[in-house]
């Protein structure tokens, strides 16, 4: 019997921020390392029809946003809408290899994986914005202990990711440049938030970091679109990742962590004052009253300090 699903998303009347409302994903496993029980994820490269090669990238099973509900937004004080869309996850063949001990081969391939999803999911109708990310750790939100990065395709665009879309078109409007590669070309000046840099990328310490240790990793070069990456960026790209990773595996002690690609929306509008860029936040510490109630975070370590510590550890 097919799992019916019933995901919607409600409008916040308040906020003006929208929820997703599903409530099939607290069937979800919960598989970690001394949990017990068979991997569901180790099954598809053991399987020898299922096995596929390093990466396999299959529907999620228990998605937030899926294609099974029809209809219409609702109007009104409270409105809702089915949460329509795609979820996939993006499994890696090994069972304990984290991305932080991946060859640069292997990361190169998962970047290509995310990459070609991307590119097959935005020529969907109903999808206007894709958001890759990867949990590492039970506290970072990973259920199954086995390495796997989501993908999530929805027709909303008016979430989250709209305030540094507003951000970035605002600044270019008043100062005719990039908001991202001013940032870029500040920090690559002065130096002491950087983590790391190549010839394509820079990782860096964000002046204004909302987690002790966040880290972005954007394209010296301006870009909207992640899905548009050379072979040579995604060498680099992979490289600094890879590298970054390690740092904070080694450096932090194996903090669980979230990454997450934040890039131009695929809404068939160019969005050149947009640049994307990817987000690493170690979980160095827990929101509590202030962060969640006032929307302002407390950090405790400096980022200046942050990227001087992760620059002198050794990989």
């Amino acid at each position: 019997m097919s799992q019916k699903i019933n995901n919607e998303l409600r409008l916040d009347p308040v906020s003006g921020d929208w929820v997703v409302v599903a409530s099939g994903r607290a069937k979800r496993p919960e598989v970690r390392p001394r949990g017990g029980g068979a991997c569901p994820f180790c099954v598809y490269f053991t399987n020898k029809e299922a096995a596929l090669g390093q990466i396999v990238v299959i529907p999620n099973k228990f998605p937030a946003f899926s294609l099974v509900r029809r209809g219409l937004p609702s109007s009104g004080l409270f409105q809702k809408m089915p949460a329509n869309g795609f979820h996939e996850v993006v499994i890696t063949k090994s069972h304990t290899k984290s991305i932080a001990d991946f060859s640069l081969d292997e990361t190169i391939e998962l970047l290509s994986v995310y990459q070609s999803r991307y590119l097959a999911l935005a020529k969907e109708k109903a999808v206007n914005y894709i958001f890759i990310f990867h949990n590492h750790g039970a506290s970072a939100g990973a259920s199954i202990a086995h390495p796997h990065s989501q993908i999530i395709a929805t027709s909303l665009v008016d979430c989250g990711f709209l305030q540094p879309l507003k951000a970035a078109e605002k600044f270019y409007q008043q100062n005719k440049e990039c908001l991202y590669c001013s940032i870029n070309q500040a920090e690559l000046k002065g130096q002491e938030r950087i983590v790391a840099e190549n010839s394509n990328f820079v990782a860096l310490c964000p002046f204004a970091s909302k987690m002790s240790f966040e880290i972005m990793i954007a394209p010296k070069k301006h870009s909207p679109r992640f899905e548009r990456i050379t072979e040579e960026e995604k060498d680099n790209l992979a490289d600094i990742l890879r590298l970054t990773l390690a740092k904070i595996k080694k450096g932090l002690n194996n903090p669980d962590y979230n990454f997450y690609i934040r890039t131009a929306p695929c809404d068939n509008k160019e969005h050149n004052s947009f640049h994307w860029h990817l987000t690493i936040l170690p979980k160095t510490q827990t929101w509590a009253g202030f962060e969640l109630g006032a929307g302002m975070e407390i950090i405790t370590t400096p980022p200046e300090q942050a990227a001087q510590y992760l620059r002198k550890v050794k990989v």
